[in-house]
């Protein structure tokens, strides 16, 4: 604490960010602050605090900071060093997905209409997200029954192209056979964007005249098919808010805390329609609820699209979030902080959900917290290791009969991937089936990166795992002493007992198999075999089919030749069942068996 008391003498009244430390010198927060001295100094202060930042003030050991020119600054870089660290009492978005558009390519002479996840300053437009149980290809359907508009990407030149299906069963005006006008395509590409926009009239009338000609053809299977997309325009129009204006695109959020953990609902409205919306559950240690929200903001939007209005809680920072947005993306954005009308009733209906999620989602966190966090510090407890084991990697060997030798690194950063920071390497120096000197070759490779200028992407874990018993430790035991490697501890875990094994004894250590650190343990390992396998599969998918086969007794050339006519790939035929492998021309069931067999034995 002597340190931290000097340091508090000294800090700034700049804006900027700070970033705090444990014991061992790991990142565990990052905040942003428009004066220092003040928002440092609070955390050290008898005040009352929320309980996560009252937890996360025991754990620090020291503190950084870095002065920027503005809060805006602050910010931004806060958010760059949060995903650059990953500290544990951030708010870090998981696992985010993100929601379909249409884009309609307008810059063309004859657009197109296309389904994409990603929004880009092009030119084009592009309506969505779709979530709630809309399809995007339903939409795309609808659009090119009703309006004959091209979902192709075929380039249109001077000399006309073969006209497809397509415009054989009247579904496009096929602009590529020059069969249709730009000034005729144009009013279907008006119509299209019409529907995009929520007038779904003319789309309706002609669903209908089309299903009832179907109907009375007796084709009732087409018939049901323009029912359902005429289900689905209802559905679409259900979504109306009436009392919004239909030109308001605008995202509303939501917080909602216990002051332990916490949730944000986000709900979307494009053109006045009701789009859907998500939910998040949280688990920082933020001063304020106003910092909380900022800080999901910045980090949602760094995935998704942006949208002209976002309506949140009025403790929110309405200002700052404005000039964010206008500084970093050049976009005019409106926060509101609504307080009556519509608006207001949206913000309560998030709210409610955020509440509701949040009650389902404390006991989700608390598990998760028990699998990670906590299991990473039982571990330290059980195997005696110097420090908490924040970065884990753990290395796998993948070969079969020596082909092909392929080595993995997973990480795990307080007990959860980051698949990120995962690595692959093809093993290069050894000859033959040698796992241990395929192993060697793997951590030579990954320890020189320490010290050197690559140690930024490859920093220094805490603690590697080997998959193996006492031989691969000892191996890799080997690698450590010739590269005077400390600081990093090494164990393995052995599948057939799930015993570890430590550089501190001959013995195993075997920890209860239902004991969450052994889980984790397990986690890991099982992701760098999941990751060697998948890279060992494509290279021989591309390279090595044949001479595979060929290790397999009873598998000849004729019989190579039938597995690959059904199968293609060797990843489908490792995937496949024992009945399948049958199936295949020749093979017979004795012989699959023994193909089965072979692989389950050398994966």
């Amino acid at each position: 604490m002597d340190v931290i008391r000097e340091k508090l003498k000294l800090l700034p009244e700049n804006p900027g960010v700070y970033i705090m430390l444990d014991k061992y010198a790991n990142v565990i927060y990052v905040g942003k602050a428009r004066i220092l001295k003040n928002r440092v100094r609070q955390y050290f202060h008898n005040s009352p605090k929320p309980e996560k930042v009252m937890k996360m003030v025991e754990n620090i050991a020291n503190f950084n900071y870095i002065i920027t020119n503005s809060e805006i600054d602050a910010l931004a870089l806060e958010n760059n060093l949060i995903k650059k660290y990953k500290p544990k009492y951030n708010i870090l978005l998981k696992d985010d997905k993100t929601y379909p558009y249409i884009k309609a390519n307008i810059k063309e002479e004859f657009p197109n209409f296309s389904i994409t996840r990603k929004v880009k300053k092009d030119g084009a437009k592009y309506y969505g997200p779709f979530m709630g149980g809309i399809s995007c290809k339903d939409i795309l359907d609808t659009i090119q029954l009703s309006f004959n508009v091209r979902l192709c990407h075929t380039q249109i030149t001077d000399k006309p192209k073969r006209e497809c299906l397509n415009c054989h069963i009247a579904r496009c005006t096929a602009p590529c056979a020059h069969l249709v006008t730009k000034e005729e395509y144009a009013v279907q590409v008006k119509k299209a964007l019409a529907f995009l926009d929520g007038n779904y009239k003319d789309a309706e009338q002609l669903l209908k005249a089309k299903m009832f000609k179907a109907a009375e053809g007796e084709n009732f299977e087409l018939a049901l098919d323009y029912k359902s997309k005429l289900e689905m325009l209802s559905k679409l129009e259900a979504k109306r808010i009436t009392s919004l204006n239909r030109f308001i695109d605008a995202d509303i959020i939501a917080y909602a805390t216990n002051n332990l953990y916490s949730a944000v609902n986000v709900l979307v409205t494009r053109k006045g329609i009701m789009q859907g919306g998500n939910s998040f559950a949280l688990d920082e240690a933020h001063m304020s609820d106003a910092e909380a929200v900022t800080a999901f903001i910045v980090q949602y939007y760094t995935n998704h699209e942006i949208p002209s209005e976002i309506i949140v809680e009025d403790f929110c920072e309405k200002q700052l979030i404005e000039n964010y947005f206008k500084e970093r993306f050049d976009k005019s954005v409106e926060v509101t902080l609504a307080k009556q009308g519509v608006k207001y009733k949206l913000l309560q209906m998030a709210a409610k959900n955020a509440h509701e999620y949040l009650e389902k989602s404390v006991d989700k966190i608390k598990h998760r917290d028990d699998m990670t966090v906590n299991a990473c510090a039982r571990l330290k407890e059980l195997l005696n290791l110097q420090k908490y084991p924040r970065r884990m990697e753990c290395y796998d060997i993948s070969n079969i009969s020596g082909v092909d030798k392929v080595g993995s690194m997973v990480v795990f950063i307080d007990g959860e991937a980051d698949r990120n920071s995962y690595r692959r390497f093809k093993i290069k120096t050894v000859e033959g089936a040698n796992d241990f000197a395929s192993l060697q070759e793997v951590l030579t490779r990954r320890l020189s990166k320490l010290g050197s200028d690559e140690e930024e992407k490859f920093p220094k874990p805490d603690l590697i795992i080997i998959d193996g018993g006492k031989g691969q430790l000892s191996a890799v035991k080997s690698i450590f002493y010739d590269m005077k490697i400390e600081g990093i501890e090494l164990i393995s875990l052995a599948k057939r007992e799930e015993e570890v094994f430590t550089l501190d004894s001959d013995e195993s250590i075997k920890i209860p198999h239902r004991d969450f650190s052994l889980k984790m343990l397990q986690r890991i390992r099982d992701e760098a075999h999941r990751f060697a396998i998948t890279y060992f599969r494509n290279l021989h998918s591309k390279n090595n089919l044949q001479s595979v086969l060929s290790e397999i007794e009873g598998v000849g050339k004729v019989k190579r030749i039938a597995l690959m006519k059904k199968f293609g790939t060797l990843d489908k035929i490792i995937g496949a069942s024992v009945e399948e492998l049958a199936s295949a021309e020749g093979i017979g069931e004795k012989l699959a068996l023994t193909i089965k067999n072979y692989f389950e034995e050398n994966l």
